[in-house]
């Protein structure tokens, strides 16, 4: 079994369920009492949110980087993000190490196209929504991607980030999430991109009539299929 390297703490939610979803998947493949070989390192999510509402790439690329690095020296194979939003610097984290990055945006469009769509929907913070870096990656797989209205992206942000970061799971949050995946539908999309793994928490495939692809998810499962290949 291969060592999964991760960098973890934006949000810390989601570092947990990186961590917990990784060893379910072991025990599950493989059995008895197996978990995951995994080398993990948290950064501060406050830190790096401020550099990234202040447009500092370079110095959120620079943490980023580092704590690749370290995980790379604990004896990491490979690398993962455990965050959507912040693959916006992953190729300069990919560059600062010498072990792969499994990039996100990869893992989701590949599962698209397996289910033989051509147009899907991405929901995400307003940043990875507003912005075309993780949206153009899934689009050079082919794929026409469809995002909310702009109108909606603030309510988006504050379930994220006001209720879901936090571990707060509502209703009401839902069925609006919910009717955004509905309008996405009605704009073409025949999927939808859970493109932030808080999101996760929130909405489920039961909870919509159209192919719900969920990151965190697919991203864990491509994880344990080159660790444990």
């Amino acid at each position: 079994m291969q060592t999964i390297g991760l960098v973890g703490g934006m949000s810390w939610e989601s570092s947990a369920a990186y961590y917990e979803a990784l060893n379910q998947g072991v025990e599950e493949r493989v059995g008895g009492l197996s978990s995951a070989k995994t080398v993990m390192t948290s950064v501060d999510f406050a830190e790096v949110t401020a550099l990234q509402e202040q447009e500092r790439w370079d110095d959120v690329a620079e943490i980023l980087a580092g704590a690749a690095r370290g995980v790379e020296a604990a004896g990491a194979d490979f690398l993962l993000l455990c965050t959507t939003t912040f693959h916006r610097v992953a190729d300069q984290v990919a560059g600062a190490v010498d072990i792969p990055l499994l990039h996100l945006a990869d893992v989701v469009a590949d599962a698209c196209k397996a289910e033989r769509l051509d147009s899907v929907g991405f929901l995400g913070t307003t940043f990875a929504m507003s912005r075309s870096f993780f949206t153009d990656r899934v689009a050079d797989h082919g794929l026409t991607v469809h995002v909310p209205d702009e109108k909606h992206h603030e309510m988006l942000n504050r379930v994220i980030y006001d209720e879901l970061v936090h571990g707060k799971v509502l209703d009401t949050s839902r069925r609006a999430v919910v009717e955004l995946i509905d309008e996405l539908w009605d704009a073409g999309a025949g999927g939808v991109i859970l493109g932030c793994t808080e999101l996760e928490l929130l909405v489920h495939q039961a909870d919509a009539d159209i192919p719900v692809f969920p990151c965190t998810t697919l991203h864990v499962a491509a994880a344990l299929d080159r660790a444990l290949a």
